[in-house]
């Protein structure tokens, strides 16, 4: 059996929240989009699912279509925190969940290159991880 390496597999994270596994990406495929439509929630711009089946069964799908997915459960590395009062719109459509916590707005970054964009947009990490967040 040969195992098929593919350098140009785009990755997705999929992060454990709760319950919940999600997911933030922009599809250009319209027939992948349409085919993962049952799980995508329409306020939070992200798709999700409750179970490990569903999960499984999504990632099945997206590795057929050519993407790498990694399941991220420890979130810590992924989450960043901005003053309100300083802008963050372009850093809020780069995330996948929000919190709010005193005076400070709260991301978990959907990847590594959008924690670091974060950052340079004003961000810092979020480092208090005694406060659960999501």
């Amino acid at each position: 059996m040969s195992v098929d390496f593919d350098i140009t597999r785009k990755k997705i994270n999929v992060f454990k929240i709760g319950k919940l596994y999600c997911f933030k990406y922009y599809f250009t495929n319209e027939q992948v989009f349409n085919e993962l439509s049952p799980y995508y929630n329409k306020e939070k711009y992200r798709f999700e699912c409750g179970t490990a089946g569903e999960r499984n069964k999504i990632i099945k799908y997206l590795w057929k279509v050519g993407f790498e997915v990694d399941i991220v459960e420890d979130l810590q590395e992924y989450i960043v925190k901005i003053d309100r009062m300083k802008p963050y719109v372009s850093i809020l459509k780069e995330s996948i969940e929000q919190a709010e916590i005193g005076r400070y707005k709260i991301f978990l970054m959907k990847d590594i290159r959008s924690v670091e964009y974060a950052i340079e947009q004003g961000a810092e990490r979020y480092t208090d991880t005694h406060q659960v967040l999501f």
